[in-house]
């Protein structure tokens, strides 16, 4: 039965998408945030989306989902347009079988002047949507994270007894996109 409002998760809480969906097909996952502007280079945010195995580890380096890889090989993870800072597009109905999850990471990007971090990130939020834009599941972020935070799991996606369900997780790494491709086994 599909529900008629969102579901707000708090960390570590879960749903089933297939009591929110009549039927689970495609869900758009969107990720937003606010930064707190200061004198220095702004820290840029970069979601991404880990596809793993039974094992949590990513199923290759190409099932690391971001800018710079816009897709997973077979196509059931993208990103795409839309009203969140970031979102992407996950085809559940034709996920391959091996696939037990789809992790959501978001790191500050290396790359930039310096280093950022989570500390000027306020009202992050992670959700689900169908594809019509209406929201089924949310995932405020309470709090700011400290200078240490450099990447966040914000949530994941998984089967669980032949169903989809979704999990806020709010877990964050120190140790930035090297920690986390180190705990998901992607070469970066």
């Amino acid at each position: 039965m599909a529900s008629t409002g969102s579901i707000q998760l708090q960390q570590g809480g879960n749903a089933a998408l297939s009591d929110l969906m009549p039927i689970v097909g495609t869900v758009v996952v969107g990720f937003g945030w606010r930064l707190i502007e200061g004198h220095g280079p702004a820290t840029e945010l970069v979601p991404s989306a880990v596809v793993c195995d039974a094992g949590g580890r990513a199923l290759s380096d190409e099932h690391l989902v971001f800018f710079n890889q816009l897709a997973s090989p077979e196509g059931t993870v993208t990103y795409v347009d839309g009203g969140d800072e970031e979102q992407l597009e996950l085809d559940l109905a034709s996920v391959p079988d091996n696939v037990d999850k789809i992790v959501f990471v978001v790191y500050a990007d290396p790359d930039l002047r310096k280093p950022g971090n989570f500390s000027s990130v306020r009202s992050a939020y992670f959700r689900i949507a169908d594809r019509t834009g209406t929201e089924l599941v949310r995932y405020d972020i309470s709090g700011g994270s400290g200078a240490e935070v450099t990447a966040m799991i914000f949530g994941e996606v998984y089967r669980h007894r032949g169903a989809w369900k979704v999990r806020a997780v709010g877990q964050g790494y120190a140790t930035g996109l090297k920690g986390v491709a180190n705990d998901f086994g992607v070469s970066i």
